[in-house]
């Protein structure tokens, strides 16, 4: 077997390690839309501020069977990556995903890092209801499940796409069949399970619109002093400092579980660097934030988020109001006019998808009155290096 760093102008390679990510997201996850070509090839071309994808290709008898891609972070969790790899079916059992990791773990270690974060699909967790899929507040790759919630490479996807910053193309793991051996793989490879999240689903066919209006109605007469502002695309530059604050604060205030992952350091210079990669991907996005009267402070903040290669499925990326402001309704204020915000411009909009940490009670609360459900499960694996 021959393992060697990707080849970025090497098409043929890399439609063929697509086809295998496309192949492994599909059967990981039948219910999610096919796998988004530009995101998937975008570490390549247009990575995230603060961020260095090594990414490697295994061949056998000069065919690629499985690839391994890990991310060092260079701004904030220095001694931590994320890692996400994928093993063709038809390849499996013959310890492809073991020596890809393998390799990684050495590329690691000589790039000085102590821990590694990667996750699988899993059932989900007892008492959350819901069915497994049977065919992230982060597409395939938070992440943003951020851990706790987010989904890939977006806002509150951990910006440096860190723990949660991707679903996972198969990620430290395998196609789920019958039982979940993505976990056992994992296990196998001395990671420990170190936080469990749950997916959850808004069947925007069947949103009872009267019922959205009432909760918006409610949250509204709650947040007296605030006003809302919505935008879709890029902020305005005089928000860029208060979104730089509240994405900064989102590994701080959402539950981590076992992961040792620091909060990131933002500033509007890097959330201007994650626009520019975001349109880069094709990336569309709709936000909703809330204003605060009396200091003119933006403190909360909704975004949802549509990748290239879809019209009719979304992913609630960040909700985040600032600990001061808090007990104002203004996570499910932002939440229901974005939603309304982006069906004005995305109408064919029928699916949003979210990550929330199981132990993230409050979030979960919001979701559910909007009409989310449980449809799977996750868990992210942590791995001393």
């Amino acid at each position: 077997m021959d393992i060697a760093t990707i080849d970025r102008t090497d098409q043929p390679t890399l439609d063929a390690l697509y086809r295998i990510a496309a192949t492994v997201e599909a059967t990981e996850s039948p219910d999610l839309p096919p796998l988004c070509r530009r995101r998937f090839e975008a570490p390549l071309w247009h990575p995230m501020p603060g961020i260095d994808t090594r990414w490697s290709v295994a061949r056998l008898d000069g065919v690629p069977v499985g690839w391994v891609r890990v991310n060092l972070h260079l701004l904030d969790n220095t001694e931590n990556a994320s890692i996400e790899l994928a093993v063709d079916p038809a390849y499996r059992r013959r310890g492809v995903g073991r020596a890809l990791f393998a390799h990684a773990r050495r590329l690691l270690r000589e790039a000085g890092c102590k821990r590694v974060v990667g996750s699988t699909v899993t059932p989900l967790p007892d008492g959350s209801g819901g069915a497994t899929p049977d065919g992230r507040d982060g597409p395939v790759g938070a992440t943003p499940g951020g851990p706790g919630g987010t989904t890939p490479d977006e806002p509150g996807a951990s910006a440096s796409g860190g723990p949660g910053g991707e679903s996972s193309v198969g990620a430290v793991g395998v196609t789920p069949v019958g039982e979940f051996p993505g976990a056992a793989f994992a296990a196998a490879l001395g990671a420990r399970p170190a936080l469990v999240d749950v997916r959850r689903r808004l069947d925007v066919t069947a949103l009872d619109r009267d019922r959205l209006a009432a909760l918006r109605a409610g949250a509204r007469s709650a947040a007296a002093g605030y006003r809302t502002v919505r935008w879709h695309g890029h902020p305005q530059s005089e928000h860029l400092a208060d979104l730089a604050y509240l994405e900064g604060r989102l590994l701080a205030d959402a539950p981590l579980g076992d992961l040792e992952w620091e909060p990131e350091r933002m500033d509007a210079e890097r959330i201007q660097g994650m626009e520019r990669a975001l349109d880069a991907r094709g990336v569309r996005r709709y936000s909703v934030a809330a204003v605060h009267g009396e200091s003119g402070r933006l403190v909360a903040w909704s975004v949802l988020s549509l990748a290239a290669n879809t019209t009719r499925h979304a992913w609630q990326q960040i909700t985040i109001v600032d600990p001061a402001h808090r007990g104002h309704r203004l996570g499910l204020l932002c939440k229901a006019e974005n939603l309304e915000h982006t069906l004005a411009y995305e109408p064919e909009l029928s699916v949003v998808d979210t990550y929330n940490a199981a132990a993230n009670t409050h979030m979960i609360a919001i979701n559910e009155q909007l009409g989310f459900r449980p449809v799977a499960g996750s868990t992210e694996w942590q791995s001393t290096i």
